[in-house]
């Protein structure tokens, strides 16, 4: 009878998790995808104002004057809080409610872009950037993690996962066009208005739909670990945009330092706590640890690439806004395609092999740009965003579902955490690492007239926004002196970066193969 009656106990505690962490089984089908389509709301959120904010880059540098710098950190600020915050958030979602701490940040994230519409100088879009990605560290960790309990059968998550892709790459297409739209006929703060409709729909519908979940038995609130995160990932992105701007020196190797203890404590906390944070053990797995390094060099190579194809279309090329973005729009439906196609194609061959193919398709794309920038083919550089968009569009859903489906749905969060952690370093390190070298290439390879003023002088090598801006109120002469040195000068950085973007993707390659080679669909 005791014995019964301990078995009756286990199995009420089991049924009890199982209603709290997979309640989410019980919808029907039409509900839980239904349940997705909602969930798309806060993933078009983020993407659709990354990718306008890249193809403001241009017009920010002539309406806000920034310095290079400052351009720089005007977008990376956000992915730099963001990637900071997200193991804390994931963690939070874990405890408090994946659904509750979405809708809290979709809100504040609203608001704070809303805000930075009316920005009047460089240093307070820097810091509504800086806000937007705190409250944007709530969002994309909570969408992974509910999917990972909404779908539980690998097959249907997988498809999930390549949908949540698909919806991510939708708003990078629809960003440009949209953003477009308005920098040609409205101000530059007119595309952080863009949230702002899709926030109504997601506040009404995501209540209804989309089912509340937790971990039964989540972690304290470690403000230490939080803490440590932030001191090392803070100093680590600020080290590699200064290394690459102003070189080495005394502050920046104490910085570096300083990341790098921080991280080892961090580490170490995590191993020493009976439920950490962030359960550093699961690096061990190398499917899950492979995974992780192939979502954030994917990442890299895309942002690296937006980065200098836009201020290519736009200042060298001398197209549209709109015009610009509707060039790389065949490339970011390839990335949508792709990520679905590779659902089927993964259920015959190993997702390794898969995810290896997706990129040697982004170092080819590469390899084309350092052809195609130089020679002012543009047609090239769309096909060459095109390749990339079909190896990232495999490779990122690939990666994401072998992260997620190396943890237990209940402890999806944390899973969720470390490959948006991922894919956001892998954001700023490819805008800072590659950006910062085309920033010095560009200032080391223009020449200025011997007419302009010093302080002009320094507007024009500071950016090529700066240069074109510039332009505009000299004489025709002087001018087309400035432009032409300013465009070759250009194009000789994007040899460079494309040069180092092929190198990173033979890398990441060889990783994939290497570490997936043991997954299985």
């Amino acid at each position: 009878m005791r014995n019964d009656r301990g078995e009756e106990a286990i199995q009420s505690r089991v049924a009890t998790i199982r209603k709290t962490t997979d309640a989410v089984k019980e919808p029907s089908t039409k509900r839980r995808w239904a349940a997705l389509v909602v969930l798309m709301l806060p993933v078009l959120l983020v993407s659709v104002d990354g990718t306008a904010l890249s193809f403001a880059v241009p017009v920010l540098s002539t309406a806000l004057n920034p310095t290079g710098s400052q351009l720089l950190w005007i977008v990376d600020v956000y992915p730099l809080v963001l990637a900071g915050l997200l193991v804390p958030m994931g963690s939070s979602g874990d405890r408090f409610g994946r659904r509750r701490l979405l809708l809290i940040g979709a809100t504040g994230f609203t608001i704070v872009s809303a805000a930075a519409a009316f920005a009047t100088s460089p240093a307070l879009l820097i810091a509504a950037r800086a806000v937007m990605g705190f409250f944007g560290a709530m969002l994309m960790p909570s969408t992974l993690s509910l999917i990972r309990n909404i779908f539980t059968v690998p097959r249907e998550r997988r498809t999930a996962i390549a949908v949540w892709a698909a919806g991510f790459s939708g708003g990078a297409a629809l960003g440009p066009i949209a953003g477009g739209f308005l920098l040609e006929h409205f101000y530059w703060g007119s595309i952080f208005l863009l949230a702002v409709p899709v926030l109504v729909p997601f506040l009404i519908l995501a209540p209804l739909l989309v089912p509340e979940s937790k971990d039964p038995n989540p972690g304290r609130i470690d403000p230490v670990s939080i803490v440590l995160v932030l001191a090392t990932m803070v100093p680590l992105v600020y080290s590699i945009k200064t290394f690459t701007h102003h070189g080495m020196s005394v502050p920046l190797t104490l910085l570096l330092a300083l990341a790098l203890v921080a991280g080892g404590l961090f580490v170490r906390r995590q191993l020493t706590e009976s439920i950490p944070m962030l359960d550093v053990r699961l690096f061990t797995n190398p499917v899950f640890s492979g995974a992780v390094s192939v979502n954030l060099l994917s990442i890299f190579s895309q942002a690296g690439f937006l980065y200098f194809v836009s201020q290519h279309l736009q200042l060298v090329s001398g197209l549209s806004p709109m015009t610009a973005g509707m060039y790389l729009i065949p490339g970011l439906i390839l990335t949508i395609v792709s990520g679905l196609a590779i659902v089927p194609i993964v259920q015959h061959i190993r997702p390794g092999y898969a995810v290896a193919i997706g990129l040697l398709c982004n170092a080819a794309a590469f390899a084309m740009v350092a052809y195609a920038g130089p020679a002012g083919w543009d047609l090239g550089l769309v096909i060459a965003f095109g390749v990339l968009g079909i190896g990232v569009g495999a490779a990122e859903t690939i990666s994401n579902d072998l992260i997620l489906g190396a943890v237990p749905a209940h402890k999806a969060g944390a899973a969720s955490a470390i490959s948006e952690t991922a894919y956001e370093t892998g954001a700023v390190l490819g805008t800072a690492v590659l950006g910062s070298i085309l920033n010095a290439a560009y200032r080391s390879h223009v020449t200025i007239p011997e007419s302009l003023t010093a302080a002009q002088a320094n507007t024009a090598k500071e950016t090529l926004g700066g240069a074109t801006k510039l332009a505009e109120g000299l004489d025709t002469g002087t001018a087309n002196t400035l432009l032409e040195s300013a465009h070759s000068a250009f194009d000789s950085g994007v040899l460079i970066t494309s040069s180092i973007g092929v190198v990173f993707m033979l890398i990441a390659s060889f990783i994939a193969l290497r570490t997936l080679r043991t997954a299985r669909a």
